[in-house]
């Protein structure tokens, strides 16, 4: 185990407050959680990534930081109807 997946570890328990927030909040607070933990989930797959030393897989978490910010605003738009 090398010093990416150590990192990659300690920053994964980063999601566990991440997670209390979108399971035990307020609408807003769950909007936040979702959010920080596409960005989370981000860092920990490029810390993979470059652990495992397969840097041609770096598109998979690029990906995801597009696609999880759409995803947040799509969310973001539904909550606009409930509030």
């Amino acid at each position: 185990m090398n010093f990416w997946m150590v990192m990659a570890t300690a920053t994964g328990a980063s999601l566990i407050p991440c997670a209390w927030s979108c399971l035990r909040g307020s609408p807003e607070r769950r909007l936040v959680g979702l959010e920080m933990t596409a960005l989370v989930i981000t860092i920990v797959m490029v810390l993979v990534t470059v652990g495992e030393g397969r840097l041609i897989f770096m598109d998979i978490p690029l990906a995801l930081a597009v696609l999880a910010f759409g995803a947040g605003l799509v969310f973001a738009r539904f909550l606009e109807k409930h509030l």
